[in-house]
């Protein structure tokens, strides 16, 4: 099985790296990371950089197509940007087209998601609307061979949840133990729904900000 991971500038890593962790671990798996360019890409923080050996046109029709968000998707999430239209291409052919966080912006812009449920980083809900999709604050939401996670770290449960649906349970859970994926957060304050106002208040003025500055520079 091939799984090709579609990154860019401005990529967040986790989005990514949850998810390549835990296909990496199933056996007879092909995970390709790719780009529109060969080389170094760089993720939103301009910290982590990685060596990019394939481009788009090397992959074209991946089994699983995953792609992850980051603070410029909106800004990518139009067509003609070429992460946008190797999903279009590549779509009609996939067993699973997927994606984390405001991947699932990407997925829209390529025409993917229309009618369609389906989640993303709880921010970003009113954007993945806007193309064509029924937003929802669900973990991980399948529609037919559309798969979406919601933010950053909801990439490792969507890919459990795949492994499970294309390989069987037990091998999803001996991944799952393999990585000791066994979460206990101090707090429960993970979604929208739970976190305090005054702490989603806060986290939508950083976030904003945040992404103002990254679709001014990137």
């Amino acid at each position: 099985m091939q799984v090709a991971i579609g990154i860019y500038e401005g990529f967040t890593a986790l989005d990514i790296v949850g998810p390549y962790q835990v296909f990496s671990n199933v056996p007879g798996t092909e995970v390709i990371l790719c780009a529109d360019h060969t080389g170094i890409v760089k993720d939103d923080a301009g910290i982590l950089r990685f060596d990019v050996e394939h481009t788009f046109a090397d992959v074209p029709n991946p089994e699983i197509l995953l792609v992850g968000g980051g603070l410029v998707t909106r800004k990518l999430a139009v067509p003609g940007v070429p992460i946008v239209e190797w999903i279009r291409a590549a779509h009609p052919t996939t067993r699973h087209t997927t994606s984390v966080c405001t991947g699932s912006l990407l997925l829209g812009a390529a025409g993917v998601l229309d009618g369609l449920k389906a989640t993303s980083h709880w921010i970003a809900y009113d954007q993945l609307r806007m193309h064509g999709a029924e937003p929802t604050e669900e973990r991980v939401v399948w529609e037919g061979k559309v798969v979406t996670g919601a933010g950053v770290s909801a990439g490792i449960d969507l890919a459990l949840h795949m492994v499970a649906e294309l390989h069987g349970e037990e091998v999803a859970q001996a991944v799952q133990l393999g990585l000791e994926y066994d979460p206990q957060p101090p707090f429960d304050s993970g979604a929208p729904s739970k976190a305090p106002a005054p702490i989603k208040a806060l986290v939508e003025a950083v976030m904003a900000d945040a992404e103002a500055r990254a679709m001014a520079t990137g």
